[in-house]
């Protein structure tokens, strides 16, 4: 009997497939009640989809029929991937999954009585379903990740941007929470390029772009709206905590320090907020925070306005 939290690492290749049955002429049944007949109807259904948590929602719903399970953990850290079916039992067992060197996640499964050795073995074998859509699917993820971001800065890009915060004003109309942009602009970045270089320009946003995204939380998002200007949207977050935030971002960018050419360079940020009204429109919100962001630089740069 292994032990509750062993880890296996499990590598499938041709061979091991071969064996565990792929290609393999099986009978379907319309609810299977062996592992051959699961193994078959789980490869073919899981392969419908590209989305991981309802890949591995499948999953666990149907291998329930031959071993009960109280819980099933994902992880792919290169993706920022964590999912989480069912509830946490006293005992586990772990798998690291990888196909030809790859790394294709790890899975846990939880239960409060300790798995025998024929469960373990059943699971084993099923696994094998998840190894083509789990790996299509984080294909998947990784082409729609990059082009939702900015190569430069690695921050949402302008399409991203548009997903993002209608879905945002959705979500905060529906549970009736606050929303607020901020919307900053490196003052004077024209004359960095003209005095530095372009090469320069690009690792002043590199850095700005990371002190920002220092000082936010998780559920904070920030993406590239121009040239050197950021979106920053933050969920939850009413006026005066709004207000808040980019006072923080405005002291943490200008602490940072900036070089080029053994030259350090002098750099402040200019920065509007607006808050989300009832039934307001994304572009209203745009618009409004972009005028804030006029009026900070009107009066001088280097601070903060916030919408009427």
């Amino acid at each position: 009997m292994k032990t509750p939290t062993q880890t296996h690492a499990i590598d499938f290749d041709s061979a091991k497939l071969q064996r565990l049955g792929f290609g393999q002429p099986s009978v379907l049944a319309r609810r299977p009640t062996t592992v051959a007949q699961l193994r078959q109807q789980l490869s073919m259904h899981l392969q419908t989809s590209l989305e991981p948590e309802r890949i591995l929602g499948l999953f666990f719903r149907e291998i329930q029929r031959l071993v009960p399970l109280d819980a099933l953990q994902y992880r792919h850290e290169a993706s920022d991937l964590r999912l989480e079916f069912g509830h946490r039992g006293h005992h586990s067992v772990s798998y690291a999954l990888s196909h030809e060197g790859e790394h294709l996640g790890e899975l846990v499964f939880r239960r409060n009585q300790r798995l025998q050795e024929e469960e373990l073995s059943q699971l084993e074998s099923l696994l094998a379903t998840l190894l083509y859509p789990m790996r299509n699917a984080l294909l998947y993820r990784a082409a729609t990740r990059s082009a939702l971001l900015d190569p430069l800065t690695e921050t949402g890009n302008r399409i991203a941007m548009d997903q993002t915060l209608q879905r945002e004003i959705d979500m905060a109309r529906r549970h009736l929470t606050p929303l607020s942009l901020l919307m900053l602009d490196i003052d004077h970045f024209k004359v960095i390029n003209d005095t530095h270089g372009h090469t320069a320009g690009d690792s002043v946003l590199r850095a700005v772009a990371q002190a920002i995204k220092n000082q936010l939380r998780n559920v904070d998002m920030v993406f590239r709206f121009g040239g050197e200007e950021f979106l920053i949207l933050l969920s939850n977050t009413g006026r005066d905590a709004a207000a808040m935030v980019g006072e923080r971002l405005r002291q943490a960018t200008q602490a940072q320090d900036y070089w080029a050419d053994g030259e350090r360079i002098e750099l402040t940020v200019s920065l509007g907020c607006s808050t989300l009204l009832a039934a307001e429109s994304a572009e209203s919100l745009l618009r409004r925070a972009d005028s804030a962001l006029y009026v900070a630089k009107r009066e001088g740069r280097n601070r903060l306005a916030m919408a009427g």
